[in-house]
């Protein structure tokens, strides 16, 4: 029984898992905000509002006034996440706040004996974070977050923290930044006999917006390295959005050394304050396809 309890564990962190040898905690890898998830995933440069607190909380420092966003994520094999992030001003200086509900349910327990479930249990993630980014020199702005996080798997749980450190920098050039990040710095206690190692990962990568020639389309280009520290995994992310007089957007991406998948996509709507963004990822393997939706408030 505990052997067929482990083989279920396992294909759990499968299933949450995005390429070949990852550590757990998988679902800290699966993005915050519809346009950043359909650019590719891009976001240490390219997050210009409240979802900079998950990839870059130095983005944090030009976020203007108060906003708060929601995000749904039907992720593959039923792997549904449900993400919150709220920004406001505290003397001056911006805080983020950051909640993410991450679940598996009804995976099967089998015996060796039989290929009919006996029962089912649930696997569920969280995290909560606390997020802030101001300007430490001209151009320069750095930014931290703390995360708490909580894993639980059949009857076993755990819980731990995590830390963001993130930089960014408008360069000379009119439109062009360059930002770099490392997250999920931290430990879990352990999880039954072993502690989960956090996905710890560097993010690299510049930013360049610019308008064509006529001022009704606005055009966002994103690139960036990305590493996993316990890893070898090494992957590039590339997104790009198209934005017409801002109530449109047209976007995409494309994401390399990935098992199965590669290309994004997604618009979105702007009306007043009110955002609306989509985002789709097709997997290949018989995966089927992740739909993301959020919007958003800024007031």
């Amino acid at each position: 029984m505990r052997k067929i309890f482990l083989i279920v564990i396992v294909s759990v962190a499968s299933l949450l898992a995005q390429s070949a040898g990852n550590s757990g905690l998988s679902f800290l890898k699966m993005g915050f905000g519809a346009r950043n998830i359909a650019m590719g995933d891009a976001g240490a440069a390219a997050s210009n509002d409240v979802t900079a607190l998950f990839y870059n909380p130095a983005k944090l420092a030009d976020v203007e006034g108060n906003q708060v966003m929601l995000m749904h994520n039907a992720w593959i094999q039923d792997i549904n996440s449900n993400l919150l992030g709220a920004k406001t001003d505290i003397f001056g200086i911006p805080f983020a706040l950051g909640l993410n509900v991450t679940s598996v349910n009804d995976i099967p327990i089998r015996t060796q004996a039989s290929t009919d479930p006996i029962s089912t249990f649930n696997a569920e993630y969280f995290f909560g974070s606390m997020s802030t980014g101001f300007y430490a020199a001209k151009n320069i702005s750095v930014g931290a977050t703390i995360k708490f996080l909580y894993e639980g798997i059949y009857i076993d749980q755990a819980n731990g923290l995590g830390f963001d450190l993130g930089v960014n920098y408008k360069t000379p050039v009119e439109g062009l930044s360059a930002a770099a990040v490392i997250r999920n710095l931290g430990s879990m206690k352990k999880l039954s006999y072993e502690s989960t190692k956090l996905p710890t990962e560097i993010r690299v990568g510049p930013e360049y917006q610019f308008t064509l020639p006529g001022d009704k389309f606005g055009v966002n280009v994103a690139a960036e390295f990305l590493k996993y520290t316990p890893t070898n995994d090494v992957h590039f992310n590339f997104g790009a959005e198209v934005i017409y007089d801002n109530l449109i957007a047209l976007r995409g991406g494309y994401q390399s050394n990935y098992i199965s998948k590669d290309f994004t996509g997604g618009v979105g709507l702007m009306w007043g304050n009110l955002n609306f963004d989509y985002a789709f990822t097709p997997f290949e393997l018989g995966l089927g396809t992740a739909n993301t939706i959020s919007l958003s408030f800024k007031f």
